[in-house]
């Protein structure tokens, strides 16, 4: 039998295991990693546009501890070397859970996303969390949310619902962003309508342009007809913890289906970001936080 002596040492590094893994979860991955994953997408209904550098930042969830204004300075720097032709703000700007020392406003690092920098610009759509954190739009289920102002207010577009046309000199295309399929509902799968109209977004399309579309939950993509040459999202943040590439909770009602990364299904393409920030508890684990990059061509 092991001897005393033995069964302590085994506690003892138990614990020690344990809190080192605990530390990682809860700070050294949210709030230290940052990495760069990069998708090539091959869609014959880009047509015959040159190729189109896309930089995603998803679900930033700014709060304290973190995600402060500093580390958003730092996604922002990281951001604009890669090169993008455009930047996509894809949702979910400030953390609604409430595992936070200081509560960050939108108002306050807004001006540091006004730093990105793209030849095609930079526009944003609302995500889920958007519409949480403005108690009076969400009662009302119409309108504009603080988040949505706040980002106006600095010069960034926010497509609610809308779809504009970008002037590119490898050729022009439209950008149809969705509202939150989820901004209506507290739930991790909706049992409400969303605030989301894919139908009147796509109506904007006047022409026979290439079309990209955002939406901050990949589950609409399910329902995309192919006038589409991307989706792209986010949301899921691949689940948050991930074991061994797999994630145990994914905010789906596809489960993982639409979890992470490229997807294809009947020739149409997806792409889903990991994200940023961190949703419902201040933990990531497996699931590092990224800037995700797609050329498109």
């Amino acid at each position: 039998m092991p001897s005393r002596r033995a069964f302590l040492q085994g506690l003892l590094w138990a614990i020690g295991a344990g809190l080192s893994v605990a530390f990682y979860g809860l700070r050294i991955e949210p709030g230290w990693r940052l990495r760069v994953r990069t998708w090539q997408i091959k869609s014959p209904a880009w047509g015959p546009n040159k190729p189109l550098r896309i930089v995603m930042v998803a679900d930033l969830h700014v709060g304290i501890p973190n995600m402060g204004p500093d580390r958003v300075a730092e996604i922002v720097d990281l951001a604009n070397r890669q090169g993008g032709d455009i930047i996509l703000l894809m949702g979910d700007y400030r953390a609604t859970h409430r595992y936070q020392s200081r509560r960050v406003e939108l108002a306050e690092v807004a001006p540091i996303l006004t730093r990105l920098q793209a030849p095609l610009g930079v526009h944003a759509i609302l995500g889920n969390h958007d519409w949480r954190d403005d108690y009076e739009a969400f009662a009302r289920k119409s309108g504009t949310v603080r988040a949505g102002r706040a980002l106006e207010a600095v010069g960034i577009p926010v497509l609610q619902n809308r779809s504009v046309r970008i002037s590119a000199p490898g050729g022009d295309f439209w950008l149809a962003g969705l509202d939150s399929q989820a901004g209506f509902s507290y739930d991790f799968v909706p049992d409400v309508p969303g605030a989301d109209d894919l139908t009147g977004t796509l109506a904007q399309i006047t022409d026979e342009a290439p079309a990209i579309l955002l939406a901050h939950e990949p589950d609409i993509f399910a329902k995309v007809p192919d006038r589409f040459a991307l989706t792209l999202s986010g949301h899921t943040h691949r689940g948050q913890i991930c074991l061994f590439g797999w994630a145990p909770v994914v905010p789906s009602a596809y489960g993982r289906r639409y979890a992470y990364g490229h997807v294809v299904e009947e020739g149409k393409h997806l792409v889903v970001s990991g994200g940023l920030g961190c949703s419902g508890v201040p933990i990531r684990f497996g699931s590092p936080p990224e800037i995700t990059v797609v050329d498109l061509s």
